[in-house]
């Protein structure tokens, strides 16, 4: 099954198990590249406004999730609880919602994205926070995220860094000295290639999360998702996630 449609499922469990009123409303936005990330450096995608972050808001809690297909939305906990997850849009709206209702029952942290100098931070303490759970020298990385990158490779080498992603303006393009390589026809080289995967949380989004789970799980390496849109997502399902500003 579909990771999205199994974190639907689970959540429509623990809706009913909590007993909370499917009437409820929940209100989705998407927020301009300020709103979402502050003073961060103009190099993140978020920036260059390709792709936004939603967010939803739930009682006294919001949660976030960033996509290509940004939208508004309205609607009830029942109605999220049933939303397709055919298609990129939906399957934010009920992601960020997701997040949200995760984020009220205390069942997920990390689910608002990090803002001004916090994606920096980040990035400075990615390769000692991943040195020091898998003592290995091999990464591959799934979704560009310049700050991370910038420091994966100054800790690990050109040797120990690959990096692919789905945008076309990166594919092909050297990035910190690495060629970027394409997300859709690449993947089994990387695998095959790192020990690693450090995956971006937005594949929870973008559909590609079940194949990169299924390619790396197939060759017995582990994957650690960065970032907060799979907050929730990890948090039902079981998944490692690396996230240390988020909010």
């Amino acid at each position: 099954m579909d990771i999205l449609d199994r974190a639907q499922k689970e959540l429509k469990r623990i809706v009913a198990e909590r007993g909370l009123d499917l009437a409820e409303r929940i209100a989705i936005r998407s927020l301009t590249p300020d709103e979402a990330i502050g003073t961060a450096d103009e190099t993140f995608v978020i920036k260059k406004g390709k792709e936004r972050v939603i967010e939803a808001r739930f009682r006294d809690s919001a949660g976030q999730a960033f996509t290509d297909a940004p939208g508004n939305w309205e609607g009830t906990l029942g109605e999220l609880l049933e939303l397709d997850l055919t298609e990129n849009g939906w399957r934010a709206v009920f992601t960020a919602g997701l997040n949200a209702v995760t984020s009220h029952l205390g069942l997920a942290s990390g689910v608002i994205h990090c803002r001004d100098d916090e994606p920096t931070k980040c990035g400075a303490e990615m390769p000692e926070l991943l040195r020091q759970r898998f003592k290995v020298r091999r990464y591959g990385m799934i979704g560009l995220q310049p700050a991370i990158l910038k420091e994966m490779v100054d800790a690990y080498g050109t040797s120990g860094m690959r990096i692919m992603d789905l945008n076309p303006d990166n594919i092909g393009e050297k990035r910190e000295d690495l060629i970027v390589m394409d997300g859709e026809r690449d993947l089994s080289k990387l695998v095959e290639w790192c020990q690693v995967g450090l995956v971006t949380g937005s594949s929870v989004v973008n559909g590609t999360i079940n194949e990169i789970l299924e390619q790396f799980q197939a060759a017995e390496k582990p994957v650690i998702f960065f970032g907060n849109t799979i907050s929730g997502v990890a948090a039902l399902l079981g998944l490692e996630r690396i996230c240390p500003y988020g909010h």
